[in-house]
């Protein structure tokens, strides 16, 4: 039978559209307002090249079960070949507009009515041993492979930036805050490490999350397995999983999986907020320690004066979105019994927006960091930024520590008062206090930074450290050739 005899068997006295993957046993079409409110495939037509994919390895294990003749298994793999040529030209699939009255369900009836299209009645041989509920989920394992690799990359970008500008500005002193209050002075440098080290227990869970959904469901079908002689470890093999899932219902009916990515996307996400919340703190005349570059700054459309850091307030914005799609997959999935239900076609939308928002947002603050400039922190009024370490130098000289904290806050009003620093403190009160021939460099900014001796510390030798293994760390990873700002997702823009 050719292509326009299978199409017109198909719709044929009240049964199914061409695109629908079910309806012999229904009198009645789908009503038209079901079919365009149940419809996804504006959201999961992103998914077409590796639903074909999919199909490939299906129709090859078909073919190894005798189901599909070399000549049938041919023509289909022609048939995918011409539909992935289709989507290069960005001529197929449809759009996923719901104001179409025949609008498929999703990308596989799409998929499946084209190649009934091309291939005629051995279209229809194609959905043997398979249903859409592994189908979908081996198209969405496939799609998360690469989101995991394509965040990890996003960050890596936000790290790069972070480590050259360490390097850039390593011998740069500025405030540690405690409650937003100053508290000690650092490196800047030591400052910017402790973001990469964030990110980098994120990349740890990222990874970690990929690796335990790199399982094959295919094979699983609606939720019982098939009866067809279907080796589904060759299938994993075919499609590059590292093992088959081994309990069908299990296959199908959890969201385990994209919880786990998203929430990995979520905690990337609140330490890009952190590090964007710097830059907007920063950047204002009352900090005045970083000026972001004019382009990678906005204006005002009332104030002629202002430069604005929207895109840290953007990215900070967005941790929210990423937040929210993790609570929705919680939500969505809490509920549910074993197995399939199709509230799990509501999982993409949240899944997908966040692998979106979290590599969009990791590439543009890194390439805002990448052109931003740190400048010395503006005065705040007398230092006591130092008084930890006088209070230390106390207690090598044998005084308990809490003694020596009583002792130097005292210190610290009486000076408050007289409107000086701790660096103005006189000889005599130093002598009172215990300090008799301190060395004064100690009470400054700098001698408080070289002062410090434990691993990890601010002291320039550890931060020449954190900086070597941060570099070894990034030169493992292979970088991007592009900008970072272009190659954002289309599919998130507006959608966030």
């Amino acid at each position: 039978m050719d292509s326009t005899a299978a199409a017109e068997r198909a719709t044929a006295s009240g049964g199914p559209r061409v695109s629908d993957l079910w309806g012999g046993r229904f009198q009645e079409e789908l009503s038209d307002t079901l079919r365009r409110f149940s419809s996804s495939l504006s959201v999961d037509r992103r998914l077409v090249m590796h639903d074909l994919t999919g199909t490939k390895a299906h129709a090859a294990a078909l073919r190894d079960a005798g189901v599909l003749s070399e000549d049938e298994y041919d023509g289909i793999l022609s048939g995918l070949a011409q539909i992935a040529s289709e989507v290069r030209s960005e001529s197929f699939p449809p759009s996923g507009d719901s104001a179409s009255p025949s609008i498929p369900e999703d990308i596989h009836s799409a998929v499946e009515a084209r190649l009934v299209e091309l291939c005629g009645e051995t279209g229809y041989k194609i959905h043997a041993g398979r249903s859409r509920n592994d189908q979908i989920v081996t198209d969405v394992l496939l799609w998360l492979k690469e989101a995991v690799f394509d965040v990890e990359r996003a960050v890596r970008d936000v790290q790069r930036a972070l480590i050259a500008k360490a390097h850039q500005y390593r011998d740069h002193i500025v405030p540690a805050y405690t409650h937003l209050q100053r508290a000690q002075s650092v490196l800047l440098a030591h400052h910017l490490h402790a973001h990469f080290e964030a990110l980098e227990r994120d990349l740890g869970r990222l990874r970690d999350a990929g690796q335990r959904a790199d399982r094959c469901p295919l094979g699983a079908g609606a939720c019982a397995g098939s009866s067809l002689l279907l080796d589904r470890q060759v299938t994993a093999d075919r499609l590059g999983f590292a093992r088959v899932s081994t309990n069908s219902i299990d296959a199908v009916a959890d969201r385990d999986w994209a919880i786990e990515f998203v929430s990995a996307c979520a905690l990337i996400m609140t330490h890009l907020s952190r590090l964007a919340e710097e830059l907007v703190l920063w950047s204002s005349d009352e900090f005045g320690m970083a000026r972001l570059a004019d382009a990678w700054t906005t204006g005002s459309s009332a104030l002629p004066h202002k430069r604005n850091p929207d895109v840290a307030e953007l990215v900070r914005g967005k941790a929210a979105t990423v937040l929210g799609d993790l609570v929705a997959l919680h939500g969505l999935l809490k509920g549910l019994p074993l197995a399939y239900n199709r509230d799990l076609q509501e999982d993409k939308a949240p899944l997908f927006r966040a692998a979106d928002t979290t590599s969009d947002s990791a590439r543009v603050l890194a390439a805002a960091i990448a052109t931003a400039e740190f400048t010395p922190p503006r005065a705040a009024g007398p230092d006591f930024s130092t008084t930890l370490d006088l209070a230390e130098e106390l207690v090598r000289q044998g005084v308990p520590f809490r003694t020596a904290h009583q002792a130097v806050g005292r210190l610290v009003r009486k000076l408050e008062e007289d409107g000086r620093g701790l660096a103005q403190a006189t000889d005599a009160e130093l002598e009172e206090l215990g300090a008799a021939g301190l060395d004064r460099r100690l009470l400054t900014a700098k001698g408080s930074i070289e002062s410090k001796r434990t691993l990890g510390s601010t002291a320039p030798s550890e931060v020449a450290l954190e900086l070597e293994e941060a570099r070894a760390v990034l030169e493992r990873t292979p970088g991007r050739k592009s900008e970072p700002h272009a190659t954002l997702h289309p599919e998130s823009q507006g959608t966030s």
